[in-house]
Formats: C-alpha cells, structure tokens, sequence
C-alpha cells in the first residue's frame, strides 16, 4: 500500500507505505519535510511494515496549517494521524528537532508507543544558544547564505556544490518561514529532560559521523544515556546530520533491525 493525503481539517498531511503489522510514525528535521525520506523508501520492507511519513505543521503536504509549532501540539497530531489508520501500538522515528518530539510520544502514550529511533536529535533538553547562535539559527530562515553555511557544517564539506544547492533546495520548499520560527523556539526552548527519566522505552540512537559535534557520539551519549534506560547507539560513518539523504541503505537496515529486537 502507498498512498498520500494532504492535509484535511486537522488531519497532517502524510504518505503511507506499506501494510505491514508493524506500524512506524516518522517525521522530519526543521530543513525538510516528508522528501527528506524519499531515497529510504525503495528499501524499506513494506510486507512488515506499514510507515507513515508525517508532514509537521507549516512543512509539506501541512503548510497550510498553523498552530503552536510545540512538541506536545505535534505529538498530538502524530497521535491523531495513527488514529486515523487504525494503528494502535507503533514505533516513532524522528529526525534532528523531530527526534526530540519522538522523545515525547512514549511519555504521553507509554501503552502505545514501542520504540524510538532518534536520528541526529536534539535531546529531551533542548538545543541551547546562546543570543549569536540563536542569531545565526534566525539568519538561516531568511538568508540562503546563512543556510548553505549551516549545511556546510553538518557534514556538506564532504561533498560538492551540488549538495549544498540540492539540500537548500529542499529546505525552501518545505516549510514557512512562520513554522521554521516556531520550530525554532520549540528545540531551542523546551526542556522535559526530568519527565523523560520515567522513561524505559527501549531508544535508539542513530548518529552520523561527520554531523556537528552537538549531534556526535560524546554529547548524545551525554544526554541520552542517563535518561534512558535501554538506551542504544548507532554510527553511520559516511553521513553528517542527514543520514535518509547520505547513507539511505544504512538508514532503512539499521532502523528496521533494531525494531525487530523490541519486543511484541
């Protein structure tokens, strides 16, 4: 099954792949939306899994929908959209700002929610800035420049101008300037960390290699670890901070392997 919906009343618009019995939500970083998976999708195993690729408000297929830009709105909207298609229990994956969201969905549906995979996140803390990095992350909203350089120092130096040009590409047709505003305040601004230690679902991280070091192993094994339990840890050592787009193969293995050691 493929299908996709735009977005309808409160309904996120989202594409759905698969029919599977194992049901896996998966967003987006603040850069992109739903096409940031595309290259993922010829390698997903679609007979045992049914994955539904959700477009946050303000990005994609949900431009048009405003709102709060807040991780407990998105999970609710996450929540609603799993409701639709009839999955009850599933697995979340969420990417950069969006795998601080998947953080919350166990914490608001702890019956529900079976694994996390986190890829490049931003921690249950939050991203702090300071007021120059806060200017620099604003600058990248409004300025292709600004945006190349962040590109740039997420792992792009790798590669040629075409990927620079090729990801700034996709950021700009993604989103609203409003939503990438809110999105902004929201990973820079919220802080559940303490609520997230009750949490003993099993979470896996996937980092790359090249990615700011933010995102690298040091500091992710730093604010994820104490928190989580059955925390894990995966490296993929040909990607910065956009692994679906870089290392598409590792990405779809590593996620699919590690959902099937959760246990039913």
């Amino acid at each position: 099954m493929t299908a996709r919906w735009r977005a309808q009343g409160q309904l996120l618009g989202h594409r759905r792949i698969g029919n599977g019995s194992e049901a896996v939500l998966v967003m987006h970083e603040w850069l992109g939306d739903h096409a940031n998976w595309e290259p993922v999708w010829p390698y997903l195993d679609t007979a045992r899994f049914s994955y539904v690729f959700m477009d946050l408000r303000g990005y994609g297929w949900s431009r048009t929908m405003t709102g709060a830009y807040s991780v407990d709105e998105a999970v609710a909207d996450g929540m609603r959209l799993m409701d639709y298609h009839g999955l009850t229990r599933f697995h979340v994956v969420g990417h950069s700002m969006s795998g601080m969201i998947a953080q919350k969905f166990p914490l608001t549906a702890p019956s529900r929610v079976r694994s996390v995979v986190a890829i490049c996140p931003v921690p249950a803390s939050g991203f702090k800035a300071d007021e120059k990095t806060m200017a620099a992350l604003r600058a990248v909203i409004e300025d292709d420049a600004a945006a190349k350089k962040a590109i740039l120092a997420r792992g792009g130096t790798r590669y040629g101008d075409n990927w620079v040009n090729f990801k700034l590409a996709l950021a700009r047709r993604a989103s609203s300037r409003a939503a990438m505003h809110g999105y902004l305040k929201m990973f820079t601004g919220t802080d559940f960390a303490a609520e997230a230690r009750t949490n003993r679902t099993p979470i896996l991280a996937l980092i790359g290699k090249h990615d700011i070091p933010f995102y690298r192993e040091e500091s992710v094994r730093r604010n994820f670890a104490p928190l989580y339990p059955n925390f894990s840890l995966a490296m993929c050592e040909e990607a910065g901070h956009y692994p679906m787009l870089e290392a598409p193969v590792f990405v779809a293995g590593t996620m699919e392997k590690f959902i099937a050691t959760v246990p039913a």
